[in-house]
């Protein structure tokens, strides 16, 4: 993987012409296989792009009337036996990365309350929502549901709805089907997504456990581009943004970003004698270790050399929360840091989803120009079609744009930081930028729509 090519071939103010041409929303092309992206050289030259949009960066002014908040959906600690990460972590990791509100998302295991047993409220500067990842979805009822958790489809889903509750599908790649109606909205990125689907590279990961060279090489990527590492296998997810337009063509449906931050992939080498190691993260129980023998690594009796049964060969943390939260968040526009103010925005879709690792994304808007008048649309806002009505976009790093309406792509951009493109026909209208990182183009914004009716 990162050691030679055998092993890895083994294993897109400027205004921009609509066109009549219209195609389906499809990812643009990949230079690179997830393998490939971890070799240190490609490591290297993802990292230097990174720091090449970093010294171009242009702040762009608070929009009156509100700010841009970094929040987190979708996030654990101390809340399974498959979360490493604990609260206090979390808040100190959530305080180095800028981030303004956590909503949580226990794992329901009564008795605990997932509402009433947890943090809630401003914890040095950092805002608690609590919440539940349960039967599928992102619950954030106002207050304790514990007694209604058995309640099935609309049941549920207007329980945790009351008031100013809300509700997201989650995990979309295993509910494709499941209906929108009721709900605030749905994950339109989640980390877990890309890795589920990615088992080529979890087992060239463990063969590289099981050399010295190959694990000093992860050790040096690791130390020198963390960001990189950890989004290696970041993508489009097209199951997740199918769904998604599908159901704004029919709804306002809120997109949010799933971290599905655990801290629990701190990978770990121990000796079980000479000639074996075992292979697991910090949350695998011993009887879920790999074991691998010299047989198959020769390398492992290098490792094992000078050191005595139980001992950690290597450590490896590739998710602590600090790395999770910049590589994907839920910018949330509001006028005030607060739970209601929170609640409020996500449930209008006045946010947009980022991969703040490429870049901070903070300031973006994508808002509607409508000649003679003054007022201007936001995300998740709806406005009536008129004519000379513009869809903008301010970016504080030149980036691809692609505009889409129900899915289909309608307009393009080259790499620019002010956009606009005339709107002729009603539809829901969501904006995408994406950056050129070693020579392909990854994903960095996903605007909710504007619903023009």
């Amino acid at each position: 993987m990162l050691e030679g090519k055998s092993m890895t071939r083994a294993i897109v103010l400027c205004v921009v012409l609509l066109t009549s041409s219209v195609w389906a929303a499809e990812p643009l092309p990949r230079e690179h296989s997830n393998i490939e992206r971890l070799e240190l050289e490609h490591l290297a030259a993802t990292h230097a792009d990174v720091e090449r949009l970093l010294a171009q960066r242009v702040a762009i002014p608070i929009r009156p009337g509100l700010n841009d908040y970094r929040c987190i959906l979708h996030a654990h600690a101390d809340d399974s036996t498959h979360t490493g990460g604990t609260l206090p972590e979390m808040l100190a990791d959530a305080k180095k990365a800028g981030i303004h509100a956590i909503l949580l998302t226990d794992h329901y295991r009564p008795p605990t309350d997932f509402i009433a047993d947890r943090w809630r409220g401003l914890r040095e500067g950092v805002l608690f929502i609590p919440g539940s990842e349960a039967r599928g979805f992102l619950i954030y009822p106002t207050e304790s549901i514990m007694t209604r958790m058995e309640l099935k489809g609309n049941d549920f889903i207007n329980t945790v709805n009351a008031g100013e509750g809300l509700i997201f599908l989650s995990h979309t790649e295993e509910r494709k089907d499941h209906p929108i109606d009721g709900l605030t909205g749905m994950e339109i990125y989640n980390r877990h997504w890309d890795a589920k689907r990615d088992k080529p590279s979890f087992l060239a990961l463990a063969i590289m456990l099981t050399d010295p060279k190959s694990i000093a090489q992860l050790e040096q990527a690791l130390k020198l581009y963390p960001d990189e590492v950890l989004a290696f296998q970041g993508d489009y997810q097209d199951v997740y943004l199918d769904k998604w337009d599908a159901g704004t063509k029919r709804k306002r449906l809120t997109g949010v970003a799933a971290n599905d931050c655990h801290h629990n992939q701190i990978y770990l080498v121990r000796m079980v004698d000479g000639d074996t190691v075992s292979i697991g993260t910090n949350v695998d129980p011993p009887n879920q270790l790999r074991k691998i023998t010299s047989l198959l690594r020769p390398g492992i009796r290098e490792m094992t050399k000078g050191h005595k049964v139980g001992d950690i060969l290597a450590k490896l943390d590739f998710d602590p929360y600090y790395r999770s939260f910049r590589n994907s968040c839920t910018h949330v526009l509001a006028p005030k840091l607060d739970e209601a103010n929170i609640r409020a925005a996500l449930k209008a879709g006045h946010c947009y989803v980022s991969h703040d690792w490429m870049g901070d994304a903070s300031g973006f808007r994508f808002d509607t120009v409508t000649p003679g008048t003054k007022g201007i649309t936001i995300m998740g806002d709806e406005i009536k079609i008129v004519d000379g009505l513009k869809l903008t976009a301010r970016l504080p790093l030149p980036a691809k744009v692609r505009l889409l309406r129900h899915g289909v792509v309608v307009a393009t951009s080259d790499e620019k930081a002010d956009v606009a493109f005339d709107v002729t026909e009603p539809g829901a209208y969501r904006l995408e930028a994406w950056q050129k990182l070693d020579g392909e183009w990854r994903p960095w914004i996903y605007s909710n729509p504007i619903y023009v009716r």
